[in-house]
């Protein structure tokens, strides 16, 4: 269940940043209330991966999903490039993070 739960802190992440984006320096409510309430639940997820997994392991997951989520969403949806290198680092990113879970004591 702690993956689970970090899996979703990562996607919570993800549209935490992304709501940043839309909430122009929190100067537009909804998106604002909307980016904070993500931060919110993708940190309460975390806390609760945090009970079983390694804190390091967890971490370097979550921040792995959250920036390799973030760089594909806008490379969807606010057109940013799509450089083979780039696409290149991102896969690294989640090999890195798929490398951690693999290796990590089981929870």
């Amino acid at each position: 269940m702690a993956w689970f739960y970090l899996l979703l802190a990562g996607l919570f992440a993800v549209g935490f940043a992304i709501g940043l984006k839309q909430a122009e320096g929190f100067t537009r409510l909804w998106p604002s209330v909307a980016a904070l309430l993500a931060a919110a639940i993708s940190l309460w997820l975390l806390t609760l991966a945090l009970k079983t997994l390694p804190v390091g392991t967890a971490y370097a997951v979550w921040t792995g999903i959250g920036a390799a989520g973030v760089a594909i969403v806008g490379i969807a949806l606010f057109a940013e490039s799509a450089a083979p290198l780039r696409l290149l680092c991102i896969g690294l990113i989640v090999a890195g993070a798929i490398g951690l879970q693999l290796l990590a004591p089981r929870a």
